[in-house]
């Protein structure tokens, strides 16, 4: 039996997709993997490998203590480039941080990441592509799936919406490079459909753009409501009572709430960015701007062919990144990790 520590702290900031990832992959491999895998949390006993999802300090040092944590693994879910759109920090302790992510990195026996968009970008940072695996993110479909139609009809009446009201869905930390601005303009344009963004501040007023977004979203078009930050568990609430499910973001690793969507049976619409071709390409209906995106929307409004062919380019989707695949390519990944040591 592997003995598999995972290191993080990734669950304690609400809202943020580091944590659910790491969430999706200890119930993964609890699930399908307890006869070979022997998984223990922030536990600083003797272990085989060492996974670690976020870099606290006390993480970095443990790494120093090699015969003790084992094969070192990092979870790449996030880069400087990232960063900057989504934390706003004085330059000197950016400067720092940026300086002290990529250095936790490279003390990494070897790196993981979310979208192999991003493996050249850790070459340019001196990390060797020999010690670099893609292995992309995944949701349980027993988390998120569709949901009967009463359940969601129950959903929009709490909300005050119409049964038949066409709804607008997004999701994810309220920041400047998730596109919310552009969110906002396409409800002021589309006065008929109603909006929703499921997110807020998880990083409170560090957040970029904080200030700027509290003042917007407190005067937002009538057919727009900011939900707020709420529990995973009631996700899957919201993504069924939409109809179509929206990321304007226009810097992204391997957003989980693609996936979730997905899972549930929604179509989506992307903005047209080439990180996301390597990964889900076919799966989502891509937009080049804004005036694409309100395009889309008023297709699938319209058009039930339309929108049909983009309900089974999700359901593909989710059938690609189903957790019954993703549990075999991890415990192959850890199983070559322990042979190299």
């Amino acid at each position: 039996m592997i003995r598999i520590t995972m290191f993080s702290s990734a669950d304690k900031i609400a809202g943020q997709g580091v944590g659910s990832a790491y969430l999706e992959l200890v119930h993964l491999l609890g699930k399908y993997h307890t006869r070979k895998l022997e998984i223990r949390i922030n536990d600083y006993s003797r272990t085989d490998i060492s996974h670690y999802h976020t870099v606290n300090p006390s993480f970095f040092l443990s790494t120093f203590f090699k015969k003790r944590v084992g094969r070192r693994i990092g979870y790449v879910h996030f880069l400087p480039s990232t960063l900057k759109g989504s934390i706003h920090l004085p330059r000197l302790i950016e400067l720092f941080f940026y300086t002290y992510v990529i250095k936790f990195y490279k003390r990494m026996d070897h790196l993981v990441v979310v979208n192999p968009a991003f493996i050249k970008e850790l070459e340019k940072y001196g990390v060797p592509r020999k010690k670099i695996t893609y292995i992309p993110n995944f949701v349980s479909n027993t988390k998120f799936h569709p949901l009967c139609s009463d359940k969601k009809n129950e959903m929009r009446a709490k909300l005050g919406i119409l049964e038949n009201q066409f709804v607008v869905m997004g999701a994810g930390q309220i920041q400047e490079r998730k596109g919310i601005l552009d969110f906002i303009d396409l409800a002021k344009q589309m006065p008929d459909v109603q909006f929703l963004w499921v997110g807020g501040f998880s990083f409170g007023k560090i957040t970029d753009g904080y200030d700027k977004f509290t003042k917007v979203m407190k005067q937002p078009p009538e057919n727009l409501r900011f939900i707020g930050i709420v529990k995973r568990e009631e996700m899957c609430s919201f993504y069924n009572l939409a109809d179509v499910f929206l990321l304007p973001s226009f810097e992204e690793l391997f957003p989980m709430c693609i996936l979730e969507a997905f899972s549930c049976g929604k179509p989506v619409i992307l903005r047209d960015l080439d990180l996301y071709l390597p990964i889900l390409a076919g799966y989502y209906e891509p937009a080049l701007d804004r005036n694409r995106m309100k395009t889309i929307i008023e297709e699938m409004m319209n058009n039930p062919i339309f929108y049909k062919r983009a309900i089974q380019k999700a359901a593909a989707g989710s059938n690609y990144y189903s957790e019954e695949r993703l549990a075999g390519i991890w415990l192959d990944f850890y199983e070559k990790q322990i042979k190299v040591q």
